[in-house]
């Protein structure tokens, strides 16, 4: 189930197979849908409604897997469709809270060098939110 975090983050909590290829699909299909309404011209947000998930824009993803307990090649590919309909609109996909045997299966594949990971939700939430900041913090050389 997806849940509009903030007006630029969603958070979807997934289920575990059977659903969960039906909720990937469905997250693939909505983000496309997104992203290509904000590639016409005429169907392009107005300015301020840019990051607006409702008014067309694509928005960062956070994917809770604390309730799969496995993944198999489909559910990889999707992932893969997923990331790439988010990097085309400049987002981020982050991966959270995996049991042992779904991020043995991202070893496996070496897809944890191609994801953005994170131990538990409010730690894939906070980084999303800091690398979606104006304020970046600069470093100090002093």
């Amino acid at each position: 189930m997806a849940i509009d975090w903030s007006d630029n983050i969603v958070l979807a909590q997934l289920s575990d197979e059977p659903a969960l290829s039906d909720e990937l699909a469905g997250l693939i299909d909505q983000l496309s849908k997104r992203a290509n309404a904000g590639e016409s011209p005429a169907e392009k947000p107005a300015e301020g409604d840019a990051a607006d998930p409702a008014a067309g824009g694509v928005p960062s993803l956070v994917l809770d897997f604390s309730a799969v307990s496995y993944i198999n090649s489909s559910n990889i590919a999707q992932l893969l469709q997923l990331r790439r309909v988010l990097s085309g609109a400049g987002k981020q996909l982050r991966l959270c809270a995996m049991s042992d045997e779904v991020w043995s299966v991202m070893m496996v594949t070496g897809l944890e060098k191609v994801f953005v990971t994170s131990p538990d939700t409010l730690t894939a939430l906070a980084g999303l939110q800091l690398s979606d900041s104006p304020d970046t913090f600069a470093e100090n050389d002093d």
